[in-house]
């Protein structure tokens, strides 16, 4: 075998772990997906607003967002709410607003969602992928402010990938209908997530989205659940 063929036999192999990692990691994220009936087509719409938004907030942050950085940051967003396996069905699955208690139930899932990965990481052999994905779990619920959850971090002391995922998720959650509340309009959802601009949000991150709120509107109806 010539050395040339031998390269390509590699670079196929390499083609098809990556393949089998990404199918596992899918994988992973469509059990919460399955568990939680009202996300539907969640996964798949928070990955492309990441991706939109990571992609736009390279050149704000060249320090942070290489070529790999962002294609890491965009294959570890389905795995967000991995922790979820781990909450009780009638709280993930209640039809209505939850009480305090109930509340501090499901916020627990970020802590979970870190140990599920960093648990997954001693049987693959993921490199840095599953150790962003762990911090995307664990930080997506923390506020810019200080007065989110689980560590109550603030400002650049969020991972910049959690801050990412926070407004994905966020904008996504507004838009989506549940059993307790309709669907908000594009233009309300964006409206809001504008006026928390410097509490909940990265406020560069904010001002970021407001020029890419079309552009999350079109994914949003693209991947819209039936």
């Amino acid at each position: 075998m010539t050395n040339i063929a031998l390269f390509e036999q590699l670079k196929a192999a390499r083609r098809e772990a990556d393949k089998a990692k990404d199918a596992v990691i899918f994988a992973m994220a469509s059990i919460a997906e399955m568990r939680d009936n009202e996300t539907g087509n969640h996964i798949h719409r928070t990955q492309h607003y990441v991706r939109v938004l990571a992609e736009a907030a390279r050149a704000l942050f060249p320090d942070q967002l290489d070529d790999r950085t962002v294609d890491l940051i965009v294959k570890s967003a389905p795995l967000h709410d991995i922790g979820k396996v781990g909450i009780p069905d009638n709280i993930l699955l209640k039809p209505g607003p939850l009480t305090r208690e109930e509340r501090a139930s499901m916020e627990e899932h970020a802590e979970i969602g870190r140990h599920a990965i960093a648990a997954a990481q001693k049987y693959l052999d993921c490199g840095p992928f599953l150790t962003l994905a762990g911090e995307i779990a664990h930080t997506h619920h923390e506020r810019w402010d200080g007065s989110g959850y689980p560590r109550g971090l603030a400002g650049n002391a969020i991972p910049l990938a959690g801050r990412l995922m926070a407004i994905a998720d966020v904008y996504d959650a507004l838009v989506s209908p549940r059993v307790y509340k309709a669907a908000m309009p594009h233009d309300d959802a964006v409206r809001l997530i504008a006026a928390e601009r410097g509490r909940h949000f990265d406020p560069v991150l904010v001002d970021l989205f407001v020029t890419l709120a079309a552009d999350f509107d079109l994914i949003n109806q693209q991947f819209r659940d039936i």
